[in-house]
Order: C-alpha cells, then sequence, then structure tokens
C-alpha cells in the first residue's frame, strides 16, 4: 500500500511541476497580457493543487496534511480572484486583447 501511495504522490508531485513549468513557458510565449494571464492563472492553479495533494499524500494523516489542505482552500480562492482582478483592471485601463478593435 505504500509503494502505491508513493506512486501516486510523486505522479502528483511530478504533474503539478509540469503544469508550473508549462505555465511558466506561457508567460514567455504568449503575445499579449489576457493570453499570458489566462496561461499562468489556470496552469498556476491546478499545479499548486497536484503538488499540493502529492505533499499530503506524502506526510500521510498529519496535522501538516491539515495545513496543506488549507494552504490549498486559500490558493483555490485567490488565485483566479486575482486573475479575475488584474483581467478587470486591465479592461479598465483600456488595454486591448490582441485582435479585438475598441473605439
Amino acid at each position: 500500500m505504500t509503494i502505491l501511495l508513493d506512486i501516486l504522490s510523486w505522479l502528483l508531485l511530478v504533474g503539478g511541476g509540469f503544469l508550473i513549468f508549462t505555465g511558466a513557458l506561457g508567460m514567455l510565449r504568449f503575445p499579449d497580457f489576457f493570453t499570458r494571464l489566462h496561461a499562468a492563472s489556470v496552469t498556476e492553479t491546478l499545479g499548486v493543487w497536484a503538488i499540493l495533494a502529492g505533499l499530503m499524500l506524502q506526510s500521510g494523516f498529519t496535522q501538516a496534511s491539515l495545513k496543506l489542505l488549507l494552504i490549498a482552500v486559500v490558493m483555490f480562492v485567490t488565485g483566479p480572484t486575482a486573475t479575475h482582478a488584474l483581467a478587470k483592471a486591465a479592461l479598465h485601463g483600456k488595454l486591448k486583447p490582441l485582435g479585438v478593435e475598441r473605439d
């Protein structure tokens, strides 16, 4: 049973790291603010959840798992909220998305 938990934990850790890496790559490669924001927010949310889930499996049912779960909940709430606030501020600042004509 412990081997199965270790394998699942490492799959989550490596998968989360890959997602965060692809988000960082998207930040470098995408052409405008809104596509970069999308790449960062989606991969950050899922990547952090995967990494924290892998760490929870590694730590077992302890106080550390509860702390990791609380961090995951905070990240789940604040990540999309911050992304929405940044996108709304950019739109109010008259930043145009690529390919959209505005007056």
